[in-house]
């Protein structure tokens, strides 16, 4: 009798563990139900960001017998330079991968815009690597030096040459930068496909490939950040000129340096550009330009005066006037 009994113990012990589940299973459980509807909730929002996208919006002729409302599957795969098949599969809610860099073609192929972007990396547990729509790392003391050094131009920058917050002056010195969406305003990108801030360097060449080799001595402690890869990526695939100087190699380190812009408000400008390091271990940095001589600061001067104008509506201000301070006038124009 007693065997028995000792025999049927662990067998009872046994049902009960089948019976009722671990706490670690029932997260597992729960983790594995989410991780579905995530994926499905994801399928369903590139569904219908891809159908309310017209061909001509992306640079693709219609057609006469399209029935596809939008972009065909096939076309969204295309210019986002993935495969078809994949595609498919994660428009079908497919447990598979999907990389930050694929997302961010995605972003831009769908023509996401900020909000609608960050909606579809939260969908996919991922982090958008491009620079953070509330620029952290940007403190209000520095906001406020950025207003006071106008009207010298002034931005922040990363050692990718993400521009994180500029003053009214630097908007206006090489193109019109609130215009440029967010996940754009990097000056390696700038430089080598806008064409109003290529316009607006003088030593275009020159300039082009000592940014290439400064970017390829910066990369070298981000060898394995999906931000940077991106970045080198997206340069290879519009520039040229970017994969010509890429292949040289070249690293030179950070310095300063006379430059020369063609502004198309106030004419040509001879600056002192200075980085000012703003933590020890060489990351985010305040780039500065100062006037190198007695006409570039009176045009800085007339260049800030515009930017006030064109902020208040009051249209162009009148030629040689100086600054002005208005009401509000004390911030910064920060990425958003």
């Amino acid at each position: 009798m007693a065997q028995e009994t000792h025999a049927r113990e662990p067998l009872g012990s046994r049902a009960a563990v089948q019976a009722v589940p671990d706490a670690g299973g029932v997260r597992d459980a729960r983790a594995v139900g989410g991780s579905a509807i995530r994926r499905h909730e994801l399928a369903a929002f590139l569904r219908s960001r891809r159908e309310r996208i017209t061909p001509e919006q992306v640079g693709l002729p219609r057609g006469t017998r399209r029935r596809t409302p939008g972009l065909r599957r096939e076309e969204v795969a295309h210019l986002s330079a993935v495969g078809v098949t994949w595609y498919t599969w994660l428009e079908q809610s497919r447990d598979i991968q999907v990389s930050v860099q694929v997302l961010d073609a995605l972003a831009r192929t769908l023509l996401l815009d900020p909000s609608e972007r960050a909606h579809l990396f939260q969908l996919a547990a991922a982090t958008d690597p491009t620079p953070a729509s509330s620029c952290t790392g940007v403190t209000d003391a520095v906001r406020d030096m950025l207003d006071q050094l106008d009207p010298l131009p002034a931005c922040v920058q990363n050692s990718r040459y993400d521009i994180l917050a500029y003053n009214r002056t630097y908007a206006h010195l090489l193109c019109d930068l609130d215009a440029i969406p967010p996940e754009d305003r990097n000056c390696m990108l700038l430089v080598h496909t806008d064409p109003q801030w290529r316009e607006a360097v003088v030593h275009l060449d020159d300039t082009m490939r000592l940014m290439a080799a400064k970017l390829r001595a910066s990369m070298a402690g981000h060898l394995t950040e999906p931000a940077w890869k991106m970045l080198v990526k997206r340069l290879q695939a519009e520039s040229p000129e970017f994969r010509e100087n890429w292949e040289r190699y070249e690293v030179v380190a950070t310095r300063s340096k006379t430059k020369q812009f063609r502004n198309p408000h106030v004419g040509l400008l001879d600056v002192t550009h200075t980085d000012l390091w703003l933590s020890p271990e060489l990351g985010a940095r305040m780039v500065t330009y100062a006037p190198a001589d007695v006409r570039t600061r009176e045009r800085l001067e007339k260049l800030y005066s515009f930017a006030l104008a064109q902020e208040t509506g009051a249209g162009p201000a009148p030629d040689g006037a100086g600054r002005t301070p208005s009401a509000g006038s004390a911030r910064s124009v920060v990425t958003r």
